[in-house]
């Protein structure tokens, strides 16, 4: 088993036991603002019901990224950070 999936298994089992699901979720990310990381992040997350929220850094280098959206399961929370792992720079929180 690779350490990704096993992160994954017990991120999974973590969200189960600690959640009622559905739930409001909230993700969060650090980017760079080098590139198009944060239009990368936003098409991620495309559902109406997602509410993204930014705060750029003192120095202009990073963006925070908040996004609060409301999920049905642990798999989907799950999805969504697969989703984004490919960004360059991305650091989930």
């Amino acid at each position: 088993m690779s350490k990704e999936s096993e992160f994954y298994d017990k991120l999974k089992e973590s969200l189960e036991t600690s959640t009622k699901f559905p739930a409001a979720y909230l993700f969060k990310f650090i980017v760079p603002t080098t590139q198009n990381q944060l239009n990368e992040v936003k098409a991620v997350f495309q559902e109406k019901e997602a509410v993204l929220k930014t705060k750029t850094s003192k120095t202009n280098k990073y963006i925070s990224v908040s996004v609060t959206m409301r999920v049905k399961n642990a798999d989907v929370v799950i999805e969504k950070y697969k989703a984004v792992a490919y960004i360059e720079g991305i650091i989930s929180l």
